[in-house]
């Protein structure tokens, strides 16, 4: 065991698309998504111990701290099962991507810890196949990963993407919260498309390839009934157009909203007008390819990823 404290970045997601296709039998929504890993990120330290309990810090009072609401405290509640063993440790997480912004900041911080203590512990990679979306949640697979993927399914089954050129964004979180599980009861499932899932993914991915990002096809099927829920969510769709941004789109199913931008100057003019928002956090950020994932994850001098 390693008992030297690691700081490790815990990186947001956006999605490009999110198309909602269905309920299941199991009760799971059928998705067809492009994810993307953005430099908006958290920190987490980690020290292993031989013995003890596991204490679990965050700057964030919002962020539940128990076995029961924590992902990171379910990710070492997983190895403790998966080891058959038990260990002790400090684990404090340095919050600054938003709680329910829909930007998979619980997912990251679950995919870190699990590859980090794994690394830490025995000097082993996880075994994704080990675990499925009930345990963590259908996004910690796409952390292990990073970059650009599409996934299927209910967003479990991944396929890596080739990088396109980087991209400029502000992110913006209004004072204005949706669940998760409150944004997929909402959804009316009789009325969702039910195209073949390969033919939307592949027309998808084809505008997705093009070097013009002006092209692609920014699309969420939460926007209809996340903006009736909130709409001062929406509102902050149109403040991003506004402020400069060609496409603008809600992440994944909370309620932030990312905005896209010709270039870092344009990102830069676009702040000005949007720092002036009483109670929103706006965050300036790019896309992160999979090849810059990888090095940040290993810069902490605890090799987590390789790039395959």
């Amino acid at each position: 065991m390693i008992t030297t404290p690691f700081t490790f970045p815990s990186f947001a997601k956006i999605n490009w698309i999110l198309r909602i296709l269905g309920k299941r039998p199991d009760g799971y929504h059928e998705v067809v998504t492009v994810l993307q890993t953005i430099s908006l990120k958290d920190e987490l330290t980690i020290k292993l111990s031989e013995n003890g309990p596991i204490s679990f810090t965050c700057d964030d009072p919002t962020i539940p701290t128990g076995f029961r609401d924590n992902l990171v405290l379910k990710a070492v509640e997983f190895l403790m099962d998966g080891f058959q063993d038990y260990f002790g440790g400090e684990i404090e997480l340095k919050k600054r991507i938003p709680a329910m912004g829909g930007l998979g900041g619980g997912s990251s911080n679950a995919a870190i810890t699990l590859q980090a203590i794994n690394k830490l512990w025995k000097g082993a990679y996880i075994d994704v196949e080990e675990f499925g979306p009930e345990d963590l949640g259908a996004d910690v697979p796409f952390f292990l990963m990073g970059g650009r993927c599409a996934a299927t399914g209910i967003g479990e089954v991944l396929r890596p993407l080739e990088d396109g050129p980087k991209q400029y964004l502000i992110v913006v979180t209004p004072n204005a919260k949706v669940s998760t599980a409150h944004a997929y009861a909402a959804l009316n499932a009789p009325s969702l498309t039910t195209f073949d899932y390969v033919s939307i993914l592949s027309s998808s991915l084809a505008d997705l390839n093009s070097a013009d990002s002006r092209q692609w096809p920014l699309r969420n099927d939460f926007e209809r009934v996340i903006f009736e829920i909130e709409p001062e969510i929406e509102r902050v769709k149109h403040a991003l157009l506004d402020a400069g941004a060609w496409g603008a789109l809600l992440a994944g199913s909370g309620s932030s909203v990312f905005g896209v931008f010709d270039n870092e100057a344009a990102r830069d003019r676009g702040l000005e007008n949007l720092r002036c928002e009483a109670g929103w956090r706006v965050f300036p950020c790019e896309t992160i390819s999979r090849e810059e994932y990888v090095r940040a994850m290993n810069s902490s001098g605890i090799p987590l990823f390789t790039l395959s």
